[in-house]
């Protein structure tokens, strides 16, 4: 087996590992929902992954790296810990709302807020091609939500609008996350944040509550812990074997994957008194395939579009010294 052809099997395993666990994360959330408070299943989750990374990290001799931390990046270490909150527990309440796929879907706006961010903050380059591409993504929003929008239900309208605080708190996590990587590894900079949440959170939280689970309970409340270390961790390993681009695009399907599974949830009869069928019509479906259109072109028209600005901006140089 050739190298090349190695290394894209690796990244086809761990990009589908990471698709797969980032597609049954929204239906295991929307099964919490029913026993145990968001703040505090969220609060388990980052307990959980703060204590496994920190035996990981300190076997790896790695915590070195937080010796010369500025006050500047623990600050923006604790406000990127508050993003990440936001967007874990909002994520839980919007799923209080919305069937699990619709909410997978709703999270793609995530890109334009990140591209948004980007340009605003970091005084990255936006192309109007990744508006065209953004308007789609909007069109499509408007013609999977049709039916709620028509009949005027309000329940859909806040578990949209809670997905959109999540969103909004993943892209400053993102952001900020982008502006410590100079000082600290990934790995360091989400352990920091799950520690961060572990003692923050704490005086919100009902541990007690824990106790309390019945088997099928403690099961999900398991995976969902595990699924957050599986899912980035696997994600990491993809990046590794295969290019952002191709990663990032593999990823934005996490939705359908999500509808794929929460369909057969309903075809067999599991999780029936809390997972039920999205009775998505033709139009729905077509705003569906709308949306991931738009968000796989961005991932790959903007690598493209910035090789070319430099490659124009070469030329420009190259003409003008001549």
């Amino acid at each position: 087996m050739t190298l090349d052809r190695r290394r894209f099997l690796y990244g086809l395993f761990f990009c589908s590992v990471t698709l797969m666990f980032w597609g049954m994360l929204p239906i295991a959330l929307k099964l919490s929902t029913g026993f145990i408070d968001p703040v505090t299943f969220t609060w388990l989750r980052f307990s959980f992954a703060a204590v496994v990374m920190l035996i990981w990290q300190t076997r790896r001799g790695k915590l070195s790296e937080f010796r010369n931390l500025s006050k500047t990046n623990v600050a923006r270490l604790m406000i990127a810990g508050t993003m990440l909150i936001v967007n874990y527990t909002f994520m839980v309440w919007g799923l209080s709302y919305l069937h699990p796929g619709a909410a997978q879907l709703s999270f793609q706006l995530a890109p334009l807020f990140l591209t948004l961010g980007g340009w605003w903050f970091l005084k990255e380059r936006v192309f109007w091609q990744h508006w065209v591409c953004f308007a789609i993504m909007a069109t499509g929003m408007l013609l999977f939500f049709h039916p709620a929008i028509e009949s005027g239900t309000g329940l859909t309208g806040t578990g949209f609008l809670l997905i959109q605080v999540s969103a909004l708190g993943w892209t400053a996590y993102a952001l900020l996350q982008k502006s410590l990587f100079k000082v600290l590894s990934a790995s360091n900079i989400l352990l920091s944040i799950f520690v961060y949440a572990l003692v923050v959170m704490l005086p919100f939280t009902h541990p007690a509550s824990l106790l309390e689970l019945d088997i099928r309970d403690r099961w999900v409340t398991l995976f969902c812990c595990i699924n957050t270390l599986v899912a980035y961790g696997s994600f990491a390993q993809a990046m590794r074997y295969w290019q952002t681009v191709q990663v990032s695009a593999c990823v934005a399907m996490t939705p359908v994957i999500t509808f794929i599974l929460t369909e057969a949830c309903v075809g067999i009869g599991l999780f029936h008194d809390v997972i039920f069928s999205a009775e998505a019509d033709r139009l729905s479906l077509s705003g569906m395939a709308l949306v991931i259109i738009a968000a796989i072109t961005v991932q790959l028209l903007s690598p493209l579009l910035e090789r070319r600005r430099i490659k124009t901006l070469q030329q420009l140089t190259i003409a003008t010294d001549r």
